[in-house]
């Protein structure tokens, strides 16, 4: 028995050890990491006041601060990510950026109000952590850091393998040329309507995810979300909430846009909704129903930034 709890412990501490200073998934994780860490660095060279834009990859396909900073007259920062980068994750990280006087807008999807603890705690940030920011992971709560440890699996194990060889190799990411690239301000930049044209197919046959209001009240992303706005609060940070963009054909669940609404109201931060509501036909978007077309995002920009100012504007009136 002594033998087999040894041997247990080996095993285990081989498999944290491989997975925490070993192995890397450079070309994906790793792509996800470069663009979370470039938005940081901007975050801290930054003056205040700034716009930040949090959200999944709806933030930097569908939003564009290269073109709402001249019209709301105030730097920002695209910082989304990606759906599956947990909310706690981004949160801890801008923090310890964000100044009295800064706005955070949270155009977040659907889903991040809805995905369950255990999904987000195992998202990709938990490896990124475990890997590379083992600060911010001993800053989250304990069970973030088992979920870190037991983070890597044997797919992972084989991609790390296969994506650290092909970046020894001098492999050239295709990415790039088929669907665009990011900017200095973490706005997706080149995903043309052009190059969209392939994706029309499958874009007509998608059935987007509606959650239900009651979905949405009982999140977790949705705790996150109100414990983030009482902090904003507390530090001088404005937080306002708005719509992810969709298509017309798939309107939200009735009560659900109400239900995200509550998320913001109820804490006392404000709501920002465009005159089209965020809702595009197909041919609008890029390659998923959270992703418009270059052409179609600096449209919708335009109409963020209009709603930015007058938010802006309606608050200036009432400090007088």
């Amino acid at each position: 028995m002594r033998r087999l709890l040894l041997s247990c412990a080996l095993s285990l501490t081989l498999y944290v050890a491989a997975f925490a200073f070993l192995l890397d998934r450079p070309l994906t994780l790793g792509a996800l990491r470069a663009r979370i860490e470039a938005n940081l660095t901007l975050g801290r060279t930054t003056n205040t006041p700034k716009l930040v834009i949090l959200a999944g990859s709806n933030g930097p396909y569908s939003h564009r601060c290269e073109t709402i900073q001249p019209l709301i007259g105030r730097p920002c920062i695209n910082a989304g990510i990606a759906v599956g980068v947990g909310l706690d994750y981004l949160f801890t990280r801008w923090k310890p950026l964000l100044r009295p006087g800064d706005i955070v807008y949270l155009p977040l999807e659907e889903a991040q109000y809805t995905r369950p603890q255990a999904t987000s705690d195992l998202g990709p940030d938990a490896t990124i952590m475990l890997r590379h920011d083992r600060t911010t992971l001993l800053a989250m709560p304990p069970r973030r850091w088992f979920a870190a440890l037991f983070s890597g699996d044997l797919r992972g194990a084989v991609m790390s393998v296969i994506e650290t060889t092909l970046v020894s190799d001098d492999f050239s990411d295709p990415r790039a040329a088929t669907s665009g690239g990011y900017n200095r301000q973490g706005d997706h930049i080149g995903h043309t309507a052009g190059l969209a044209a392939a994706n029309q197919s499958a874009l007509a046959a998608v059935v987007p995810f509606h959650p239900t209001a009651e979905e949405i009240a009982a999140g977790y992303g949705t705790e996150l979300i109100s414990a983030f706005i009482r902090w904003a609060s507390l530090h001088g940070v404005r937080v306002i909430g708005g719509l992810p963009v969709g298509f017309t054909d798939s309107p939200l669940n009735v009560g659900e846009k109400a239900a995200i609404q509550a998320v913001f109201r109820a804490q006392g931060a404000d709501f920002l909704e465009t005159p089209e509501g965020g809702r595009y036909p197909r041919s609008a978007f890029f390659d998923t129903p959270d992703h418009l077309n270059e052409t179609v995002q600096i449209m919708h920009s335009v109409a963020v930034a209009r709603g930015l100012e007058d938010l802006m504007g309606r608050k200036l009136a009432q400090s007088r």
